[in-house]
């Protein structure tokens, strides 16, 4: 499967109809969380790659993670369900629906503002750099799963 580009109008413009088909009543498919939740589990990995929020690891799990995780995040393969996430990304505590809808909306309206040459070679605290292809995967995955975890 190949993901569309997040850089792209059509991509932008697809993810907000589907967010918007998601309410704060939204039941998941599986796991644990519930839709506000999920939203600010996808913010938290903007708020990472903008800087707004550093991951802090030890240099031995960040090779682990940099040699033998990296690719299945960012190629073109959808996560299976019920995938494990990191500590650091898992959102418990109960979060306001609207709130993380707004944020989300501005994390992928940067993105897509940002553009693939803003992408292309940057860096990150988890894999090191990245093409502006991986990125969007990075993206574009995590998006899509979760979107298909509720249904839209």
């Amino acid at each position: 499967m190949s993901y569309p580009s997040i850089f792209k109008v059509a991509t932008l413009a697809q993810n907000k109809k589907r967010l918007d088909k998601l309410t704060p009543d939204s039941k998941p498919l599986w796991g644990k969380m519930n839709a506000g939740q999920m939203l600010a589990h996808l913010n938290l990995t903007y708020d990472t790659s903008r800087g707004k929020v550093r991951v802090e690891m030890h240099p031995l799990m960040h090779f682990f993670i940099k040699k033998f995780l990296k690719k299945t995040v960012v190629d073109d393969k959808p996560y299976p369900k019920k995938s494990k996430t990191s500590p650091y990304f898992e959102v418990t505590e109960s979060k306001d629906f609207n709130l993380e809808k707004d944020k989300f909306l501005q994390n992928m309206q940067w993105v897509f503002e940002k553009g693939e040459s803003y992408f292309e070679g940057r860096l990150t605290s988890s894999f090191g750099r990245l093409t502006a292809k991986e990125w969007s995967n990075l993206f574009q995955k995590h998006l899509d799963h979760h979107f298909k975890q509720f249904g839209v």
